[in-house]
């Protein structure tokens, strides 16, 4: 019997919902939308500078970074559920673990170390290889379902913590926030997630047929995929991770800056269905650049932000630029390279991204630090680094004559192609 990737009942769609939920308790939902809720209760109770404690988060993204290679290795040589399970255990135990805090900064980077060791195996990482194996006509769709876990969780994972910290307190929050990845990701995971069986695998969405990782570090479109992501990361992860701080610091209450922030997920889980949708049928660096200009404006606009509107507004255009780029880079690399060392070439554009994540909120907590508050035009150099990535994605080359390249050249529509038939 046979299954179209369009239809509901294509077995493809079980992994789609089930990476969905295991991203919305990933790493990448947690950590960077509650951070910055977590500045001000550690600043007050241990005396820690936000230079200090913003160092914490830049550990962890750096770690990712350095580790993300490795987990992509292992997820082409083992495949998803044996590297997402433990990571998943590591990374709950790791954030449960910081409300044991002590006045040591030394524990507060070494919980973040540990998370940022298994972080990208916990979230986008882990589960698109499963999901590109599973669709080829419909992968853009599949991708952006599962990525919208993350804008999901990046709606609801603030408005939890700050509810949590205001009646419970910051400790009860870790908790909170840390027993998810282990009561929803781990279970969802063990059940559902798996590859499509080789035997079953079609030409285009084989593990078997791909570009080398030594062929594509020789090429110039990894780099430049790389390169936009490095400096995307650096202008919205250093918005992102002081974004509550700012606006508190401008007047704005901590629930208002809390809500400001979850806007950010629900305009990057608009971002992630639109833009699937866009890359079925449009050329995916022209979408970029559309995403790489919004978050430019978004930044711009947060830096002379004094009011929860304009935070909000600002919080939209950058959610929904994060929403289309976590979905575009597998998407590319997918389609450049083919699916047979795509973890591994997909990691190593999540090191890029960890090396701009790490910068961004380091740069702007030395700011503060320095100045006394966060000021206009400081915010606005965050804005310089996505605008760069504009002109560097000219200069990527139509998709490879793979047997999966019917995408257009630019902005051309694709033909109305019926979907293949798999065999299940």
């Amino acid at each position: 019997m046979t299954y179209p990737e369009a239809r509901l009942s294509y077995p493809g769609w079980k992994i789609v919902l089930a990476g969905f939920f295991g991203v919305m308790v990933s790493f990448v939902a947690v950590v960077p939308y509650t951070f910055s809720l977590f500045l001000k209760p550690l600043s007050l109770n241990f005396g820690w500078h936000r230079e200090a404690i913003s160092a914490g988060f830049s550990i962890a993204v750096l770690t990712m970074g350095a580790a993300s290679p490795g987990l992509g290795f292992l997820l082409d040589r083992f495949g998803p559920r044996r590297v997402i399970l433990p990571c998943f255990l590591v990374f709950s135990f790791a954030y449960v673990s910081l409300s044991l805090l002590k006045p040591h900064l030394i524990q507060f980077y070494l919980a973040f170390f540990l998370m940022g060791l298994v972080g990208s195996g916990t979230a986008f990482l882990g589960y698109s290889r499963a999901i590109s194996t599973w669709f080829d006509r419909k992968r853009g769709r599949a991708l952006s379902i599962m990525l919208a876990g993350g804008a999901c969780g990046a709606m609801i994972m603030p408005v939890i913590a700050q509810a949590t910290i205001t009646h419970y307190g910051w400790r009860i929050a870790f908790v909170v926030l840390g027993l998810l990845p282990l009561v929803v990701g781990v279970p969802i995971t063990a059940c559902f997630v798996r590859e499509r069986p080789i035997a079953q695998q079609r030409m285009n969405i084989s593990v078997n047929i791909g570009e080398s990782v030594s062929n594509a570090l020789q090429g110039r479109v990894l780099w430049i995929i790389a390169a936009t992501v490095c400096l995307s990361a650096i202008g919205v992860n250093g918005a992102i991770a002081h974004f509550s701080a700012l606006l508190t610091d401008r007047g704005v209450s901590t629930q208002g800056a809390a809500y400001a922030i979850a806007i950010i997920g629900v305009a990057g889980l608009t971002g992630r269905f639109l833009i699937g949708a866009f890359l079925d049928r449009f050329f995916g660096p022209r979408i970029y650049q559309t995403m790489l200009l919004m978050a430019v404006i978004g930044v711009a606009l947060l830096s002379i932000a004094h009011t929860l509107t304009t935070g909000m507004i600002a919080a939209a255009l950058i959610g929904f630029s994060t929403g289309g780029e976590a979905d575009i880079t597998p998407y590319m690399i997918g389609r450049y390279f083919g699916l047979k060392r795509f973890s591994t070439l997909y990691a190593f554009t999540h090191t890029a991204h960890a090396l701009g994540a790490a910068i961004g909120p380091l740069f702007v907590g030395r700011v503060f630090d320095s100045l006394g508050s966060y000021r206009p035009a400081a915010i606005q150099l965050l804005a310089l680094p996505p605008l760069i990535p504009c002109l560097l994605m000219f200069l990527l080359p139509r998709y490879t004559d793979r047997e999966d390249s019917h995408e257009p050249t630019f902005l051309e529509p694709l033909a109305d192609v019926p979907a293949a038939d798999i065999s299940q």
